[in-house]
């Protein structure tokens, strides 16, 4: 099964969509399932239902961090190169999907206010992006980590 496919089915199975892209890579960034959704967990609406950056892009710049990330503040290449692989990621996101903001994504012309996530209906899934979203984002990360081993892998 694709990391993709696995996001997918984390998504219609009630993960946000942030915990389904994380979720998808826990083996592989070295967290057990349940801390890598966790981690994900506040970032699912566009950052707490807020609507901004698409919570699959966040789950993906997460997956990314882990794997490609630095710990020492003075690295300036190390961070230099970081930005430069989420700006890479962020811009074939864009081009893919037309927009890396969730309530454009959504179709949207404001964020909808509540805390509270809608009931997982067949409704809610019809009329939203985010399932086939999580599959490209961790399709997105899968293709990435091929083409760039990380360093420690």
């Amino acid at each position: 099964m694709s990391r993709g496919d696995k996001a997918y089915e984390l998504f219609m199975s009630g993960y946000n969509c942030t915990q389904s892209v994380v979720g998808a890579f826990a083996d592989l960034i070295g967290m057990d399932f349940d801390t890598a959704v966790k981690f994900g967990s506040g970032f699912g609406g566009g950052i707490g239902r807020l609507r901004e950056v698409c919570g699959t892009f966040s789950g993906a710049v997460i997956v990314i961090d882990m794997l490609y990330g630095y710990s020492d503040p003075k690295n300036v290449k190390a961070k230099a190169e970081l930005y430069a692989r989420i700006q890479e990621l962020a811009a074939q996101f864009r081009k893919d999907n037309g927009s890396l903001i969730c309530k454009e994504l959504l179709g949207l012309s404001r964020p909808e206010g509540s805390p509270v996530p809608e009931a997982r209906t067949a409704e809610y899934y019809k009329k939203r992006p985010c399932p086939e979203l999580c599959r490209y984002s961790a399709n997105m990360v899968e293709e990435y980590i091929k083409a760039h081993p990380p360093i420690d892998s």
